[in-house]
């Protein structure tokens, strides 16, 4: 008798333990660099005590590692930038829809997954930069306005192959349609000072260096050359202003970095928990002071940095369209000569 009661206790303490290992951890799948994402990680484990268990690589690299993993993947989140990758994502069948009313509440529409199965975190913009010595800002005020013979030799952008500007393109063919996107694309490789190289922030440098006027980039690069506190860096950025696109009519294009629970997750409960942490007033206003991105919530105040950058007005396309048109931009930028 003594011995089974002591085999039962036994069995309840493996059963409550194991309970306590797998409620207390939850696995995250980061496309977004250790730096830009752990300080908020850790506030989330010092407020509910699980443990989040972190590992990163590139976007498309973690979305295929889950897909081979399959049902023996350990992730339970993935976290990334730009809606076209967790389109990516929804798409290869790696997501789950999540139920949560605070997400739903606090995310627009405009800027999650229509089937709930990924929801933006932060945002940012791909904006018209430009030399503040040799350009107006009243000189141009669309992203139409780029495909202008006015500006032949003048605009510096990164590769065609970067996801940022195939979501761009996504996005004009969402609102002008693939035949006059093509021909605006065929415009801005004419307009090209130089062919496509480096990133966003080296845009921005040759912009400086008269190389071109014009540089497209998203807003947070700027943003963290004025805060880098690298000499060189913020000369060059203090040299910049910014123009917000399309601000007459549909308003500025935005895109999302975002989460989503894997459908295979071990801890679903805890993703959740994780990402409606992502979404609260601390996590958010953490996105725009240290990681220099907008708050996909209206009532999160921006960064001092930001506020520099003035007021917009931003599309309200729905994000799930950057995915949908994905592979129509590839080709057309492949068409366009646009390397």
């Amino acid at each position: 008798m003594v011995k089974k009661q002591l085999l039962s206790f036994a069995a309840c303490v493996a059963f409550v333990a194991a309970g306590v290992v797998s409620a207390a951890e939850v696995n995250v799948y980061s496309a977004r660099s250790e730096e830009l994402i752990k300080p908020a990680l850790d506030r989330f484990s010092e407020e509910t005590g699980i443990e989040v268990n972190l590992i990163t690589e590139s976007a498309d690299a973690l979305i295929r590692r889950i897909e081979l993993e399959g049902a023996n993947s350990p992730a339970d989140v993935l976290l990334t930038v730009d809606a076209g990758r967790l389109f990516r994502a929804k798409e290869a069948g790696i997501l789950a829809p999540l139920e949560s009313d605070i997400l739903t509440k606090r995310i627009p529409a405009a800027y999650r997954d229509p089937d709930n199965q990924w929801f933006g975190l932060s945002l940012r913009s791909r904006v018209i930069m430009f030399d503040k010595s040799r350009v107006s800002a009243a000189e141009i005020s669309r992203y139409e306005d780029l495909a202008d013979p006015k500006w032949k030799g003048e605009i510096c952008i990164r590769s065609s192959g970067n996801i940022y500007n195939q979501s761009l393109l996504a996005s004009l063919i969402e609102h002008l349609g693939e035949e006059a996107t093509e021909a605006w694309a065929e415009g801005l490789v004419a307009n090209m000072a130089r062919r496509p190289q480096g990133g966003d922030r080296d845009q921005i440098r040759a912009a400086v260096a008269g190389q071109c006027k014009l540089a497209v980039s998203n807003t947070y690069y700027l943003a963290g050359m004025l805060n880098s506190g690298v000499a060189a860096d913020i000369e060059v950025a203090e040299q910049i202003g910014v123009i917000w696109p399309n601000q007459a009519d549909r308003g500025a294009h935005m895109n999302v970095s975002g989460a989503g629970v894997i459908s295979t997750a071990k801890n679903p409960n805890e993703a959740r928990q994780l990402i409606e942490f992502l979404s609260d007033d601390y996590a958010q206003q953490w996105y725009s002071e240290v990681n220099n991105e907008y708050s996909v919530r209206a009532d999160i105040p921006v960064s001092s940095t930001l506020q520099g950058f003035g007021e917009f007005k931003a599309d309200q396309l729905n994000l799930e369209a950057l995915g949908t048109n994905n592979e129509a931009a590839v080709r057309l930028a492949d068409r366009a000569g646009w390397q």
